[in-house]
C-alpha cells in the first residue's frame, strides 16, 4: 500500500483497538467505531464487547491488510460506527448511541 493510496487521515502506524479472533481469523471485522473523545479507532466482531483480556492493540495498516473493505470507512467522522451483517455485506454509517 503505498503513501499516496493510502485514504485514511491517520498514519498507516496509529495504534487501533481489536479482538484476537479478527486479527487470527476467526471472525471478520462487523462493527467499527470512531470514537469521539479520542478519536480511537475500534474494530469489532459485532458481538457483545470483549473482555478486558481480550482486546489487541494494533496498527491501522494491520488491520487493513486483514480486510481491505474498511478502507471503504477511512472518512467515517469521530462519533460514527459502521456495522455489517457479514463479511460480503455493504457497511452501514450511522453516530455512535453510546
Amino acid at each position: 500500500m503505498s503513501e499516496s493510496s493510502w485514504p485514511f487521515a491517520d498514519p498507516k502506524n496509529v495504534a487501533v483497538f481489536t479482538v484476537a479472533d479478527i486479527i487470527f481469523g476467526r471472525t471478520p471485522i462487523l462493527r467499527v467505531c470512531h470514537d469521539e473523545e479520542d478519536s480511537a479507532w475500534q474494530f469489532l466482531t459485532g458481538q457483545s464487547l470483549p473482555e478486558k483480556k481480550d482486546w489487541k492493540l494494533v496498527c491501522l495498516e494491520e488491520v487493513a491488510k486483514l480486510d481491505p473493505t474498511i478502507r471503504d470507512l477511512a472518512d467515517l467522522p469521530c462519533g460514527w460506527e459502521a456495522e455489517r451483517e457479514s463479511l460480503t455485506a455493504k457497511w452501514k454509517t450511522k453516530p455512535q448511541t453510546e
